[in-house]
């Protein structure tokens, strides 16, 4: 995901990356190949859920969204639920 998103281009590209996991897991077993793609991509989709979310907080604050960053795969993984 580019660093300049807009809240329309997250989205579509959270919808691609959706699509792709499904497919996916719709296959079954993985071979390796697939299985590290499938984990890629999970790992993407919490970049870009955070991304989204970041936009609108900052929105939300009266501060520019275009100022939200993808955030690295290492703090978006260790975010607590």
């Amino acid at each position: 995901m580019k660093e300049q998103a807009t809240d329309q281009s997250v989205l579509k590209h959270i919808q691609t990356l959706a699509a792709e996991e499904h497919r996916l897991y719709a296959q079954g077993l993985l071979a390796s190949a697939e299985a590290a793609r499938l984990k890629k991509i999970e790992v993407e989709l919490d970049q870009c859920w955070d991304l989204l979310r970041q936009r609108q907080a900052r929105r939300a604050a009266g501060q520019d969204p275009n100022k939200a960053h993808v955030r690295s795969p290492k703090i978006v993984e260790n975010y607590e639920q």
